[in-house]
């Protein structure tokens, strides 16, 4: 159940696999990505309180639940500054302005949408050095893999499985997302973190209780300084595996699966 269905028609079975997930939990299912994770995948505003309970960089943001508060958030905040919707995946309603006039006359001809819960984030944009970020998978709860993505202009949708071609510009085959994953001219590498993030990681994702997903991070062209900034109990893995990090995460998935159904 991806947060971005509403943007595809199928909004409505959000908060049902909320709900759906907690039911099976209470009966005893063993669920992958339960609904402590599922809580996180659908709340970008919990993410970042995830992300200060554990002492990790972010980018600096303040929540709203009206269109019209984004401006007094944005206060103390360094432009540019993105709105995005609390519940969002796949770059979904992420807006950028770049001065307090822009935004304000954004607010004023209705650009801003919330989306389902009528909740948002009003935060820092940060310029990426190197023009990528990173993403690192896991499995387990442990570090499976991580790409370095490759960013082409202002798109906000980073799905791994939609990218379309290695740094080499070699193409790859994408198994997942076919119908909405036009050729956008990301590219990708495989990338082996630093120690610590990875350690950072996999302390997000088991005190999210996700199993299966992926953290995404940036390093501030400014500064130099490391922030997380997006947390996912989904993932599609990165397009042709093999030819990108060296083995298919799919195969890993499925006996993952395999075992714990054991």
């Amino acid at each position: 159940m991806s947060p971005s269905a509403y943007t595809r028609g199928n909004g409505h079975g959000i908060f049902y696999t909320l709900n759906y997930l907690a039911h099976l939990e209470r009966v005893g299912a063993r669920v992958v990505n339960g609904h402590q994770a599922f809580r996180f995948e659908t709340s970008k505003a919990q993410q970042l309180a995830l992300l200060e309970s554990l002492e990790l960089p972010y980018p600096k943001a303040r929540v709203i639940n009206h269109p019209e508060q984004a401006l007094k958030a944005a206060v103390g905040l360094r432009y540019p500054i993105v709105v995005k919707p609390n519940i969002g995946g796949s770059g979904a309603g992420v807006l950028k302005f770049n001065s307090a006039a822009e935004l304000a006359k954004g607010i004023d001809e209705g650009k801003i949408n919330l989306g389902l819960d009528n909740t948002g984030l009003v935060q820092e944009f940060i310029p990426a050095r190197g023009n990528h970020i990173t993403r690192v998978e896991v499995l387990g709860s442990k570090f499976l893999y991580a790409i370095k993505v490759f960013l082409s202009g202002e798109n906000y949708n980073l799905c791994p499985a939609d990218i379309c071609q290695d740094t080499s510009g070699v193409e790859l085959d994408r198994a997942a997302c076919p119908v909405d994953a036009p050729k956008n001219g990301l590219k990708v590498e495989g990338y082996t973190p630093p120690k610590d993030v990875i350690e950072a990681v996999e302390k997000i994702m088991q005190t999210a209780q996700i199993e299966v997903g992926g953290v995404e991070y940036i390093i501030d062209d400014r500064d130099g300084q490391l922030y997380y900034y997006d947390i996912n109990a989904l993932s599609n893995f990165v397009a042709d595996g093999p030819k990108v990090i060296g083995f298919d995460p799919f195969v890993r998935l499925a006996d993952y699966l395999e075992q714990e159904a054991r």
